[in-house]
């Protein structure tokens, strides 16, 4: 096998010039698309982090049955929620852990009533992470101690007619579903870019909230924010083992629409990344089906001295391969540098932040990771590719007459 290598790596160098041609299209193909999945985690963490932040945290832990009833926001008291948020504290991947009490109600004024839902928060653990508590744009935030103050979005506050000081009642369905009424103030105002986001939901301290719906101090779920994506399932699987009894879940499945935007987003670019392994593997097989027309006397020579069809033909099929991991080499190189560069300096991305409501998250500038989380899948794409383009030209030469080869000019 040795010598059926070094052959086929002294062939592949003959024609320098039409193997760097294959060699750069399969290396530019794998770098671009490693650069893709940098370019795409680095969007990730720009907006769908930061649209995590929004909606409530990477990770979420409710009381046994509210998953049933969730889309009745059900108040469910959480049991031994301090000692929850303690284990979390102590995971290397949690920024914060922060207590809520989450109910659907009602809105009004004289303007009319709003479907909201009603979320009671710890203003300074919020305020860490929450980039609905960092974006006031009038007004104050929240404190701990905020009786009869309430905290809205800049899309409900124009749908209502009202600013900072005016008075809203707000209906929200308490623990036994009786419905509580509460007249408070506008203390503030946040303004997200998402206009529909900020119309769905309003914020009052946790403390407002235990009076209102009777909760005595306990809250419906604990939210967890982790410094990166991605590590959610390592700290789901280090929770559950400590509180079986809770229903203990990540954004991937309390907000699917973000989940499907990404695997929709994901998938479209796999169907690109495969055209562009094609055409590369194209070159390859017009590279070997040249190379057999050139050297029909030597793979007559071959057969003549004692060389079978499949010895033959394996000689090809490493070509191809070689060709292949030569292209994969260069490629992770270029994505490499590429990633590196772009990680340094970044994208600004901020002229496009207007172009979807999501979008509107982005933060001045995109920064790539390195893209290797899916480097051995690209890799392994482009290794097959390379030796199914090369099995025709393999095939073929395995065909050729040693008497007919040996008299062609």
């Amino acid at each position: 096998m040795r010598l059926f290598i070094r052959l086929a790596w002294r062939n592949l160098w003959r024609h320098r010039r039409r193997t760097l041609i294959v060699v750069v299209s399969i290396g530019m193909t794998l770098g671009l698309m490693m650069f893709y999945d940098g370019m795409i985690a680095g969007f990730d963490q720009a907006i769908y982090g930061n649209a995590i932040k929004v909606l409530g945290g990477n990770v979420q832990i409710h009381a046994n049955g509210y998953r049933v009833k969730k889309d009745q926001s059900p108040l469910f008291p959480l049991e031994n929620e301090q000692a929850i948020i303690k284990s979390a504290e102590e995971l290397p991947q949690v920024v914060v852990a922060s207590r809520r009490i989450i109910t659907g109600g009602l809105v009004s004024n004289r303007e009319g009533a709003f479907s909201v839902s009603i979320v009671g928060v710890e203003p300074d653990k919020e305020l860490i992470y929450n980039l609905i508590a960092q974006h006031v744009s009038e007004g104050r935030y929240l404190t701990t101690e905020d009786p009869d103050n309430t905290y809205v979005g800049k899309g409900l506050a124009i749908e209502m007619g009202v600013s900072v000081g005016d008075r809203i009642t707000l209906v929200g369905r308490a623990t036994h579903k009786q419905m509580r009424t509460r007249t408070m103030t506008i203390i503030g105002i946040y303004d997200i870019g998402m206009p529909e986001i900020e119309k769905r939901s309003v914020y009052v301290s946790l403390s407002e909230a235990q009076n209102l719906y009777d909760l005595n101090g306990q809250v419906t779920e604990v939210t967890l924010s982790l410094k990166q994506l991605g590590q959610e399932q390592s700290v789901i699987g280090s929770l559950r083992s400590l509180f079986p009894g809770y229903e203990i879940d990540s954004w991937e499945t309390n907000f699917p629409e973000l989940q499907y935007a990404i695997e929709t987003k994901t998938g479209v670019m796999n169907i690109f990344g495969i055209i562009m392994y094609f055409i590369a593997g194209i070159g390859i097989l017009n590279l070997l089906l040249m190379a057999i027309f050139e050297r029909t006397r030597e793979i007559g020579l071959m057969g003549a001295l004692g060389m079978k069809p499949g010895q033959i033909s394996l000689l090809f099929l490493l070509e191809g391969a070689l060709m292949g991991l030569v292209g994969v080499a260069f490629g992770v190189i270029v994505g490499l540098c590429i990633n590196i560069l772009v990680g340094q300096v970044g994208i600004d991305y901020s002229q496009f932040a207007s172009i979807t409501e999501y979008t509107a998250l982005i933060n001045g500038r995109i920064y790539t990771t390195l893209g290797l989380d899916k480097l051995l899948q690209h890799a392994l794409v482009a290794l097959i590719i390379a030796v199914l383009a090369s099995l025709y030209p393999a095939s073929e030469a395995a065909k050729s007459e040693p008497a007919k080869a040996l008299h062609f000019v």
